[in-house]
């Protein structure tokens, strides 16, 4: 994929910045949020409807764990996987704070595919405060107006 793209550098940039903001409320693991931030779309094959992409982003994941290139406790990366692998279809049965806040990091970019998030899908009640809410979504569409300009 184009990593100035929809799902690229920004995008992940984007989603860690939300992640990092909501984690200093929800307590969830700022090294996982981080991760999540990278991984989650790594497995994309393209710009538009890619149902399994979530999947393949674990995949990743799980690729460099095993390969000794993430510094983290086994805890930790069952998190991350489930966090990847969930971040689609939400299929993560009880799913912790720190999954969901990786969820909503990810949600609150919406703006930039031309969605406004609902805040009834948002799985925090840090991520529906309107002092977190409104200042993610005026970054995603800073980005879009910015993709206008060129």
């Amino acid at each position: 994929l184009d990593i100035r793209g929809l799902h690229g550098f920004a995008h992940w940039a984007r989603v860690k910045r939300n992640g990092l903001e909501l984690a200093e409320k929800t307590g969830a693991n700022k090294r996982v949020v981080e991760l999540f931030a990278h991984f989650h779309d790594s497995g994309r094959v393209n710009e538009g409807s890619d149902p399994h992409h979530g999947k393949r982003g674990a995949r990743n994941a799980l690729r460099f764990m095993e390969a000794g290139e993430l510094s983290i406790t086994d805890e930790e990366f069952a998190m991350l996987f489930k966090a990847c692998w969930g971040h689609t279809y939400e299929d993560v049965e009880d799913p912790c704070i720190t999954i969901k806040t990786c969820w909503d990091a990810d949600r609150l970019d919406l703006g930039r595919v031309g969605i406004v998030p609902n805040p009834e899908r948002l799985c925090t009640d840090a991520a529906r405060e309107i002092g977190v809410y409104a200042p993610a979504f005026e970054r995603s569409m800073a980005w879009v107006r910015s993709k206008t300009d060129d």
